[in-house]
């Protein structure tokens, strides 16, 4: 690819990116101020957010986890708040997969570390991994909040959650970008909540 072929790729690129974002936004924007509430609820009451994601969706899980432990701003002197990423502790990941199955690795740490009161926060794509869909029900069978941050069509997971964000649309790379757009906010948002 020539240069002037790169400039014109990423010129519709961001072209492309800045109109899911207005449109996501607008369709999106009621549903992610109520889920900041609920999040808030949920660690005001003494909960915690346990995150999962598989490749690129749990890299976004470790960090949501990060912010919301550390912070989002350096503006913002606060305490840490609950999140785990259960996609980080490769011990546990590993036995789970060697003994239970990979489609088990996430409902294995829920039935394990989750108490009702807390939200089970899933981050997919595609909707559709078997690890997501098996850890949403286990959380549903112990009284434990779900959500979905998805893409494309939502997948199964769609149907899955209490809660669905679903980006409609069929890159893989914009759906990510979108969704650390939206992490960010609902950080940004529950720590205005919760920090006085």
């Amino acid at each position: 690819m020539k240069k002037d072929e790169k400039l014109i790729f990423l010129k519709k690129t961001a072209e492309e990116t800045s109109i899911l974002r207005k449109s996501m936004v607008e369709e999106l924007g009621p549903q992610i101020l109520e889920l900041a509430a609920v999040i808030s609820g949920v660690i005001g009451t003494g909960g915690k957010l346990l995150l999962a994601g598989n490749g690129g969706s749990a890299a976004d899980s470790s960090h949501f986890a990060g912010e919301m432990i550390v912070r989002l701003s350096a503006e913002r002197n606060r305490q840490a708040l609950p999140a785990i990423a259960l996609s980080a502790d490769t011990a546990v990941l590993t036995a789970a997969a060697n003994d239970f199955g990979f489609e088990n690795v996430f409902a294995r740490q829920v039935e394990g570390i989750g108490q009702k009161g807390d939200m089970l926060f899933v981050l997919s794509t595609s909707g559709n991994s078997p690890n997501l869909i098996k850890a949403v029900d286990t959380a549903k069978r112990m009284g434990i909040i779900t959500v979905g941050l998805l893409g494309n069509s939502g997948g199964k997971l769609a149907g899955a959650v209490d809660r669905a964000l679903v980006i409609p649309h069929p890159s893989t790379q914009r759906i990510q970008e979108e969704h650390i757009f939206i992490i960010h906010i609902l950080v940004e948002l529950v720590e205005g909540d919760l920090i006085k």
